[in-house]
């Protein structure tokens, strides 16, 4: 049982810590929780630490429901390809942020045999695909500029469970373009939207105001000169007079698409619940 501690884990524990994992054994061995439920709770709290440079939260996914991304910036190609050979162990699939085609070539050498994908300006390791959550996530793109930061939002989503529906180059320079995705997203019927925007940001309030579920409003460093950095749009985006509109930060591709799943997986546990005739708990 403790194989999924390692030493250097137990060392670093804190006392309240210490105490949960003994009740946990003690709890096995008198028989009152058995041992695929003990190995889910110690799953939620392991750490892994790799020499002195990463502490790895392989408990995550479980604990949380979101699953654990290497950010690769300032990271050396050998520590993500480290990071990552060591999160597949416990996990079928790693996002990766933000790489660079030395990080790619690292992490191929490192594992030749396992599959790797783009998406946006993240790749995804491994095979196989998550299943479905019931969570629907639509998305939208003012311009293609914008696209590798939504590609990579909807990535997390997907590997959360979600059914993602995207359309992009609809921003308001020619917002006429908006009105046949909305009607597609209509049918769609998602429990939250992404929308992706850099220069003046305008999208995300636009698409706010129209429709009647959470909108997440995406800012990119896509634009001229004095704000182009995404400061425009950030700040347009809280600015808005819109309500129901949630702002994450400049290219935060990953908090976008991890909160629109965590929203969306939500409302479809609420769904099976009522189809059930039961009522969820609110956490």
């Amino acid at each position: 049982m403790l194989d999924s501690y390692p030493l250097a884990t137990l060392l670093y524990l804190e006392e309240e810590d210490m105490d949960e994992l003994e009740k946990t054994l003690v709890a096995v061995a008198s028989g009152e929780l058995s041992p695929e439920s003990a190995a889910g709770r110690l799953k939620r709290g392991e750490v892994r630490y790799l020499d002195e440079f990463a502490a790895l939260d392989l408990g995550r996914s479980v604990r949380k429901g979101v699953p654990e991304v290497v950010y690769a910036s300032g990271k050396s190609p050998a520590q993500v390809a480290s990071i990552c050979a060591t999160l597949l162990e416990s996990c079928e699939r790693v996002i990766v942020s933000t790489p660079t085609p030395e990080h790619e070539a690292r992490i191929r050498a490192t594992l030749p045999e396992t599959p790797l994908r783009w998406a946006g300006r993240s790749v995804v390791i491994g095979g196989g695909e998550q299943a479905p959550s019931g969570g629907r996530v639509g998305a939208l793109s003012a311009g293609t500029s914008d696209l590798p930061v939504l590609e990579e939002a909807l990535a997390v989503a997907g590997e959360m469970g979600a059914s993602v529906m995207g359309f992009h180059d609809v921003g308001v320079a020619g917002v006429h373009r908006l009105a046949a995705p909305l009607e597609e997203l209509r049918r769609f019927d998602p429990d939250c939207l992404v929308v992706a925007a850099g220069m003046e940001g305008a999208l995300p309030s636009v698409v706010s105001g129209l429709v009647a579920v959470p909108v997440i409003g995406l800012p990119t460093s896509t634009g001229y000169g004095l704000g182009g950095d995404g400061t425009a749009a950030i700040l347009g985006m809280l600015q808005t007079c819109s309500p129901g509109l949630s702002v994450v930060n400049v290219d935060n591709g990953v908090g976008a698409g991890a909160t629109a799943a965590l929203i969306a997986n939500r409302a479809a546990i609420g769904r099976t619940a009522n189809e059930n005739g039961r009522t969820s708990s609110p956490v």
